[in-house]
């Protein structure tokens, strides 16, 4: 299975000083690579680091089994696109305007849409049923309908790697679903290469392919989700009682 993303020797933080250290991550076409862990971990820190929004602290993060920093911006656009958890306040664009922002790095330096484009915006918009936002304003929108027009920008771009920071905290459970079920499919389709974080453990389980837990400044473990979200380490990474976490996921897998 052919490896699209992944680190040797990765220490992250900010400034100079690591917050984790050793990180070894691998992610493969058609594989979805989850990151859990108690808020502030630093499952953010490693999201923004492998896209390069925060410089290393040390180590390689490589592309295809080159180091991303040999790729231009635009080619590096081509190949890898994220969704995070900072909102994105675009002044005075529709949301069929920041979808279409996923298209420029194919566009010429003009960044005029070619009718092949406008054609791939309008599929993305349909994939993650924003159809009815096209034209309106992307500021005038609920958070949960942003996290979708956002994901349908980095469907346009066409990447090979698809980054997402917490990409359902703001949806309710119906639109929960529906993203993971198109990201799901598409990762399958696609042969994406989708590593994330999330919180919701029981869509941990069902999406992902690999589960990798943060926790005091060190990656805890890693592993099929059917072997890390048990309730022993569960207990571990978030400190949860065992007769707490037996109460709400202990029979599960009966229900």
């Amino acid at each position: 299975m052919e490896e699209r993303l992944s680190t040797k020797d990765l220490a992250v933080g900010y400034g100079s000083v690591p917050l984790i250290e050793d990180i070894a991550l691998q992610v493969a076409a058609g594989r979805i690579v989850t990151l859990i862990g108690p808020n502030g971990s630093g499952k953010s820190t490693i999201l923004k680091t492998l896209t390069g929004h925060l410089p290393k602290c040390g180590g390689t993060v490589f592309l295809h089994q080159k180091p991303m920093e040999t790729y231009t911006r635009r080619d590096l656009a081509r190949e890898l696109a994220v969704v995070l958890t900072e909102r994105v306040r675009p002044e005075l664009m529709t949301c069929r305007d920041v979808v279409a922002m996923g298209r420029y790095p194919y566009t010429g330096h003009m960044g005029l849409l070619r009718r092949e484009d406008r054609e791939k915006v309008a599929s993305a918009l349909r994939l993650v049923e924003a159809e009815d936002l096209q034209d309106r304003d992307f500021l005038a929108i609920s958070d949960g309908q942003r996290q979708r027009v956002l994901l349908a920008r980095a469907i346009c771009q066409e990447p090979k790697v698809l980054v997402l920071d917490e990409p359902t905290s703001y949806l309710d459970i119906h639109h929960k679903i529906g993203f993971l079920e198109v990201l799901r499919r598409l990762t399958r389709q696609r042969g994406l290469a989708v590593v994330m974080s999330m919180h919701e453990l029981e869509f941990v389980r069902r999406v992902s392919d690999w589960t990798v837990c943060i926790k005091d400044g060190a990656v805890l473990r890693a592993g099929p989700p059917e072997e890390i979200l048990n309730g022993t380490l569960i207990e571990t990474l978030f400190d949860l009682p065992q007769a707490l976490y037996q109460a709400y996921f202990g029979n599960e897998d009966a229900r």
